[in-house]
């Protein structure tokens, strides 16, 4: 279940070095963008956003839809997106499986599900609904969370049991599994073994915050950990998927960038 007509590693595009992503000799074989940041376009990111647009296949990777909002998708938003998604013929968009919305008010906080079987069947409708609206699969990904709503249902069961009955595929944040592992006392390999791979089009590789002796957050603002390398790996030989290095915070020169993407390039030719 990868994604359509995309293969091997990835970049997270950012304003950062943008400008500098011709000038690569060798390139990333695909980039992530945050549609929310370019549906409008910058107007002096328009030139260099179109050149590479027109060079590089896309992924996008969104920020606000809330799947898991209870109120209904905002459907400004959805008819932008879809706009933006034809005019580029992206044919893969990601989001996130949380919310980050009430009563239509975007906080951009990516918020925690409760784990109920009521919940897995109100984010199977929406997915539904996203999924005819812009004719294309909707993949989701696991997010961090540093507590759990009121939940009855345990966090593998619950995601095995939205991408058995939505029809969405997942995008893996295998850093993300490795700090939730830490903050709630669990194996993240047992995690990735109890987990139904075959469901995954691709993965997202970042770096993380030992915040406090005890908390851990995604800031996905650091190199990888070398521990998070190793479940890269893993995950790799168990289902082998398109892999993305994805950097938010803190982002260094695209050089210093490429070398950590050239280490997951390694990873997943040898998987």
């Amino acid at each position: 279940m990868n994604m359509k007509n995309i293969n091997g590693c990835g970049l997270g595009l950012r304003s950062d070095f943008i400008f500098d992503i011709p000038t690569l000799e060798e390139k990333p074989s695909w980039l992530e963008i945050v549609p929310e940041n370019w549906i409008d376009t910058p107007k002096r990111y328009q030139k260099i956003f179109e050149q590479i647009a027109s060079e590089h296949q896309l992924v996008c990777h969104g920020l606000s839809l809330s799947i898991g909002s209870y109120e209904d998708v905002d459907m400004n938003f959805l008819k932008k997106l879809k706009e933006f998604l034809d005019r580029y013929e992206i044919e893969n968009y990601s989001e996130h499986l949380s919310f980050s919305s009430l009563e239509n008010i975007q906080t951009y906080e990516l918020l925690p599900l409760p784990m109920t079987p009521k919940e897995v069947s109100k984010v199977c409708e929406k997915v539904d609904f996203v999924q005819n609206y812009l004719k294309r699969e909707l993949i989701l990904e696991n997010a961090t969370y540093y507590y759990v709503p009121d939940s009855t249902m345990s966090e593998i069961d619950f995601i095995n049991d939205i991408f058995k009955k939505s029809g969405a595929k997942m995008l893996l944040d295998i850093n993300n599994v490795f700090v939730n592992s830490f903050n709630h006392k669990f194996n993240p390999y047992k995690y990735i073994d109890d987990l139904d791979m075959s469901k995954v089009a691709y993965y997202h590789v970042a770096g993380y915050l030992e915040y406090k002796e005890n908390l851990w957050i995604d800031t996905h603002g650091t190199p990888v950990k070398d521990e998070v390398w190793d479940l890269t790996k893993y995950c790799l030989d168990k289902h082998k998927a398109p892999a993305l290095l994805e950097r938010d915070n803190n982002i260094p020169p695209l050089d210093e960038l490429m070398n950590e993407y050239n280490i997951l390039k390694g990873i997943y030719d040898n998987s």
